[in-house]
């Protein structure tokens, strides 16, 4: 069975106490402008003084559902107005947001739970009022997939974190799969996703299947609650776990970088090679590509890199 522990450790890099008694002073975007504001993922008390700060002075706090943030903003004694702002409604709603902005309104961002754009709306308006030269500013706090990544005991940095993967699994495989064939070509880090609890076993198998069942994984759920669990393994255990153990909360899945001795690209390297000598670079990397479990495109892409390398003409019908 994966093993199932959290440790927990302090930030070595702890602000100046001058500085921070001076921001503590500073008023949130007295002028006006927009702030996006990290809410807990879970634990309340994991809500800051600054983050009140700024949610009780906003003239409008926008977020994904006014009723998840209603009881937020009702556990701090907050009476700010709130209004949805989600995927449908977020490019319509610009002009009128910027507008207000424009005339010194101070907006607030908030997503259900975590930091603001990461997986939910938003970036669209930042990126308006960024071009409108409006002040743009963050309250930092919560985050998940940092959360998941300091408990998981994978290597900590360089990390990619790609939020939800498609649900319908032809189009997971194939997101999945362009990332096996990224570490081919030289990616190492750690890779992190949210997942839903009914796709999570899916996920999961596909993972040890694409990326192998050895490499070294973690599932992290409720963090910050009560039930609070990080499940870590190979991946090929941990789904084989949760096939027959049901999952429930929020979930957060990381993948460790490719070990020292994952041949990958090499192995790509030499079967193009290889097919390169008898045959063009359509059909190499048609058979190859069947091989290595990677698209068409990626690895003939590869092969007319190969053959331009080698000084071989780069017409895929050479032969």
């Amino acid at each position: 069975m994966p093993s199932s522990h959290s440790d927990a450790g302090h930030d070595r890099h702890a602000p100046d106490d001058v500085e921070a008694d001076e921001s503590a002073d500073a008023p949130p975007l007295a002028g006006g402008g927009l702030s996006l504001v990290s809410t807990p993922i879970g634990n309340l008390g994991d809500l800051s003084d600054r983050a009140v700060a700024t949610l009780s002075a906003a003239d409008l706090v926008l977020c994904e559902d006014t009723r998840v943030t209603a009881r937020l903003l009702a556990s701090r004694a907050i009476s700010a107005r709130t209004e949805p702002l989600h995927d449908h409604n977020e490019q319509q709603r610009i002009p009128a947001l910027i507008d207000m902005l424009e005339h010194g309104r101070r907006i607030a961002i908030v997503s259900d739970a975590g930091t603001p754009l990461l997986s939910d709306p938003g970036f669209r308006l930042v990126r308006a009022a960024i071009a409108a030269n409006i002040p743009v500013t963050a309250v930092p706090g919560p985050n998940a997939a940092v959360t998941a990544l300091t408990l998981s005991g994978l290597p900590p940095h360089p990390f990619l974190f790609s939020g939800f993967l498609p649900p319908r699994e032809a189009a997971r495989r194939e997101s999945l799969i362009t990332l096996r064939a990224a570490e081919q070509a030289g990616l190492s880090a750690t890779l992190i996703w949210h997942e839903a609890p009914h796709r999570l076993a899916a996920m999961l198998a596909d993972l040890a299947d694409i990326f192998g069942a050895d490499r070294p994984a973690a599932v992290a759920r409720e963090l910050t609650k009560r039930f609070e669990e990080v499940r870590r393994g190979p991946v090929g255990t941990l789904a084989a776990w949760y096939d027959q153990t049901r999952a429930r909360g929020e979930i957060t899945v990381l993948l460790g970088p490719p070990g020292a001795d994952d041949r990958g690209a090499d192995d790509l390297d030499t079967r193009l090679r290889a097919a390169l000598a008898t045959l063009s670079v359509k059909d190499a990397a048609a058979l190859v590509a069947g091989a290595v479990n990677l698209p068409k495109r990626t690895v003939y892409a590869r092969a007319l890199e190969l053959a331009r390398e080698e000084g071989q003409p780069g017409d895929p019908h050479r032969y």
